[in-house]
């Protein structure tokens, strides 16, 4: 449906009812059971909504039929031999991408020790070549994968036996392969320590199956009766690459109000306690949720930036904040488990396509207080 309609809605569904229609009677059989998955096949028997097709639907000409039939481009679906890839593909510059995607989730205590971590990754492919290439994808340090799912293209015992990725790819996006990092204590090292961290840092918990959180966060609350009083300090470890669209969420709880906050940035601060202004952050408190969010566009490389504030609670006896912080993160052209493409072999055709590779990192980490 994404593909098709893009971002799916009531109104979309509404809209486009008869496609809709067409691509459960041709996904499903008669049994319910799935029949025709591949996106390329589908879209051999049932054209994606556009103007033109509406237009030619008004009009009365049913062109869906003459796809079909295959008198309108001369091969009808499921020509190819090749399920998931169309025949007499043609393209002016042959070019393949590959994103390698990775999110980590992991939960921190308050003495900022990893509880757990997991890194859950995936390639996302653009292919954009002619006729019918075999590619062969190698990496560098393709041991640090594990629990691998893969595209029907890929030949699951070339990469048991050599750990290539060989697989004749589809046309347009695709996702080529999902997998898990885990890290190999013995030989990946600690690219996230800092070392002008103060001895009276916390440790990072460095097991096998725990990823290095690229940031540190330390908070303080005072509770009263009525309303208490916070700060929360936050400093990369990353030396040299910056983490962006960072957000922190705190729920303050049921009753809580009169939020005043400060954000700063940097370590140092006057005399009386004053830190550099946050140029860049900013904070807002859903008044619904009661939740306080923490927004800062960009976090240099081993920055620190923090948030004092106060609340006050009106309804409730005590206040009751959440004890974790919620944090949300992107780091671009980055991987937690650098992984690296070697080369792109290509045979089946005389060209030499255009690869582009690129990493991006997302995480959501909860840190208790």
């Amino acid at each position: 449906m994404n593909e098709y309609f893009g971002n799916v809605s009531a109104a979309t569904l509404k809209d486009n009812f008869d496609v809709v229609y067409q691509l459960l009677e041709e996904t499903l059989d008669s049994g319910g059971h799935p029949l025709t998955t591949s996106s390329n096949a589908l879209r051999d028997i049932v054209l994606p909504p556009s103007l033109l097709t509406k237009i030619l639907n008004v009009a009365g000409a049913n062109i869906t039929n003459s796809i079909n039939s295959g008198s309108a481009l001369g091969s009808g679906p499921f020509s190819s031999p090749i399920p998931w890839r169309k025949s007499g593909l043609r393209y002016a510059s042959n070019e393949i991408y590959f994103d390698m995607v990775e999110e980590l989730k992991a939960i921190v205590n308050r003495h900022g020790t990893t509880l757990s971590s997991t890194v859950w990754g995936k390639i996302e492919t653009n292919s954009r070549l002619s006729g019918i290439p075999d590619c062969q994808l190698s990496f560098t340090n393709a041991q640090v994968l594990t629990d691998c799912a893969f595209h029907p293209s890929v030949r699951l015992k070339r990469w048991a036996d050599s750990k290539v990725l060989s697989f004749i790819p589809p046309d347009g996006k695709f996702t080529l392969a999902e997998y898990r990092y885990v890290p190999n204590h013995a030989s990946t090292p600690n690219r996230f320590l800092n070392t002008s961290t103060t001895p009276s840092a916390p440790p990072l918990n460095l097991t096998r199956d725990n990823v290095p959180i690229p940031f540190t966060v330390k908070t303080t609350f005072e509770l009263e009766d009525n309303g208490g009083n916070f700060n929360i300090t936050l400093t990369s470890r990353l030396p040299a690459r910056d983490i962006e669209n960072l957000v922190a969420g705190l729920h303050l709880g049921e009753g809580a109000g009169g939020i005043k906050c400060v954000t700063a940035r940097g370590g140092s601060a006057d005399r009386y306690g004053r830190g550099v202004e946050g140029v860049g952050a900013s904070w807002a408190f859903d008044s619904n949720k009661k939740i306080l969010r923490w927004e800062i566009p960009l976090v240099s490389p081993s920055s620190s930036w923090s948030l004092r504030g106060s609340f006050t609670t009106t309804s409730v006896p005590a206040p009751r904040p959440s004890r974790a912080v919620q944090i949300r993160f992107e780091i671009q052209s980055h991987t937690f488990s650098s992984l690296k493409v070697e080369q792109l072999r290509l045979t089946g055709e005389v060209y030499k396509p255009f690869k582009g590779v690129r990493g991006r990192s997302v995480g959501n980490v909860e840190w208790r207080w």
